[in-house]
């Protein structure tokens, strides 16, 4: 497609999908008025104090689980690969799987699957390091 014929589609696409969510009642924008921080500022507080509680245990074992010499690369891999990788293709994969089924709550299956993998995998994979020197 040449750069006149995309651009020409792209206008074209836009508009139509203007008009599409205008006819179904969708604002042009966001109405500040509208926003309730305090709730906002809560549940903003109680996402940190999910992840808070989550990677204070993980960064305890990581410190466990490797060996001094190695490990800052042992723990730093594994980390960004699962957030970079997974955590990273989230939106994507999510929006792609809602996009196929319409429904809107099918991309959930995503976190959860990769959740319930985490899980299996660490249960069934992972050493046991309760006796092991951590030097």
């Amino acid at each position: 497609m040449s750069a006149a014929d995309f651009k020409a589609a792209t206008d074209t696409f836009s508009k139509s999908l203007t008009a599409a969510l205008k006819g179904a009642g969708y604002p042009a924008k966001a109405d500040p008025e509208q926003i309730n921080y305090p709730m906002v500022l809560l549940l903003l507080w109680i996402l940190v104090l999910y992840v808070t509680m989550v990677y204070g245990p993980i960064a305890a074992w990581l410190i466990e689980l490797f060996p001094a010499r190695i490990r800052y690369t042992s723990m730093s891999l594994p980390y960004h690969i699962g957030n970079g990788w997974f955590g990273g293709f989230l939106p994507t994969v999510a929006f792609a799987m809602v996009a196929l089924t319409g429904d809107i709550y099918y991309g959930l299956r995503y976190p959860i699957i990769v959740a319930l993998m985490t899980l299996v995998i660490g249960a069934l994979a992972l050493p046991e390091t309760k006796d092991r020197a951590v030097s």
